[in-house]
């Protein structure tokens, strides 16, 4: 999955709270001041593109959804950081994180308790 910027994501968000919109939709539901309409359709276009939209047209108008679900974007961004950055390895992943005191010994503790769940329903 290509990352997303900011300013992408941002919009993704949009669709996953509303599931299909029109970009005129997407402009007024921004905060003022408003981006402007062809600034956001550009943006659209390009989620388009990168297959996290599709569209069903209506004339002459487009009216926009998601393809990919929050979830399925949330863990292919965590995949990618985890392969770039920590050797595709989810256990440098959870040292770090308890190196750098972000998670608690009862979090291991839990997450442990989780993992033996998994393995034991196979």
């Amino acid at each position: 999955m290509k990352p997303l910027t900011a300013k992408e994501e941002e919009i993704m968000r949009y669709f996953w709270e509303n599931d299909v919109l029109f970009v005129k939709q997407l402009v007024e539901m921004y905060p003022d001041p408003k981006p402007h309409f062809n600034t956001l359709s550009t943006y659209v276009r390009s989620l388009e593109e990168k297959g996290l939209l599709s569209h069903e047209a209506f004339g002459t108008t487009y009216r926009y959804f998601a393809v990919v679900s929050e979830e399925e974007y949330r863990n292919g961004t965590l995949r990618n950081v985890v392969r770039k950055y920590f050797d595709n390895s989810y256990l440098s992943v959870v040292s770090s994180l308890i190196k750098e005191q972000d998670i608690s010994v009862e979090e291991v503790r839990k997450l442990l308790d989780g993992v033996e769940k998994l393995n034991a329903k196979k």
